[in-house]
């Protein structure tokens, strides 16, 4: 039976993505030409031009790709947290160790970083909310004081953000992570109602 044309494209775009996010893990996002990709994808530039409108444009496709998949993975980590405050500690602990894997390290937060420039408000807006939700589940729950939910998110998000980036940018002995580590649970310890 023959594939639909949405089938088609759907296909061609993720071999796009695919390899283009391979490419960007290895050799990361200035050292990877589009004919590196397209070859490896079995695809030519018409392709990648036609559905992303360039390196750029799928530069940021793979981002929202491996956003998407932290964020489900941060979903992961809540859920299965025994009561609002765990889950809150648990998922910003998961966010500060992915900053440290290479894909998300090279990919979200170096390349797209210095390729795209901040976060879409859209997503910012989203993270915010999720973590905003959360800190009033933690408040209903009576684990911290009462505050703004969405003032306490910025400023954690905020420090989250900060932290990943300079993570990130550990010459890989890992002791950024651990110091940042450190210093959440000092930061979130503030937050507990005695």
């Amino acid at each position: 039976m023959p594939r639909s044309r949405a089938e088609m494209i759907e296909t061609t775009r993720a071999k796009l993505l695919a390899a283009a996010r391979r490419a960007f893990q290895q050799a990361g996002y200035a050292a990877t030409s589009m004919d590196d990709f397209t070859a490896a994808a079995g695809l030519t530039r018409g392709a990648l031009y036609h559905h992303f409108g360039g390196k750029q444009g799928l530069l940021a496709a793979v981002v929202e790709q491996i956003d998407g998949e932290m964020d489900q993975r941060l979903d992961a980590v809540s859920a299965r947290a025994p009561d609002a405050w765990t889950a809150l500690r648990e998922r910003c602990r998961a966010y500060l160790q992915m900053a440290a894997e290479p894909e998300i390290r090279r990919i979200v937060l170096q390349d797209a970083r210095a390729v795209l420039g901040p976060a879409p408000d859209a997503d910012q807006r989203r993270c915010l909310a999720s973590l905003g939700a959360l800190l009033r589940r933690v408040m209903d729950e009576n684990a911290i004081e009462g505050a703004a939910p969405s003032a306490l998110a910025r400023l954690i998000s905020g420090s989250l953000s900060e932290s990943a980036f300079w993570i990130a940018e550990d010459p890989e002995d890992g002791s950024r992570l651990a110091q940042a580590l450190q210093a959440l649970d000092l930061l979130l310890r503030g937050l507990r109602r005695q």
